[in-house]
């Protein structure tokens, strides 16, 4: 046992099996670590899911734009992006 994190583990080891409020407390802080990395790992995930989301809806919304400068109907541009009528309408209104 010439490894120190080794030696750690293994005298750790030793100190929770002979006390049981000790074993308990760790089995605790383990859960609640645990918990917490799994609760920023769904926010990091959620958080990268709404990114995209919104990169997709500016991007649809400037293809809406430039489809509009063109003079193509609205029904179609609906079609294409998957805005509605009503987004785009508005964004025509904003164009000019």
């Amino acid at each position: 046992m010439d490894t120190p994190g080794l030696k750690k583990a293994m005298t750790t080891l030793e100190f929770l099996s002979q006390n049981k409020e000790a074993r308990a407390l760790y089995e605790m802080r383990k859960k609640a670590l645990l918990d917490e990395q799994s609760a920023l790992d769904y926010a990091e995930s959620r958080g990268r899911a709404e990114g995209k989301l919104e990169g997709k809806t500016e991007r649809d919304k400037e293809i809406a734009a430039s489809m509009l400068q063109k003079g193509l109907p609205v029904s179609l541009i609906a079609e294409v992006t998957g805005l509605s009528e009503t987004e785009i309408e508005a964004l025509n209104k904003k164009l000019h």
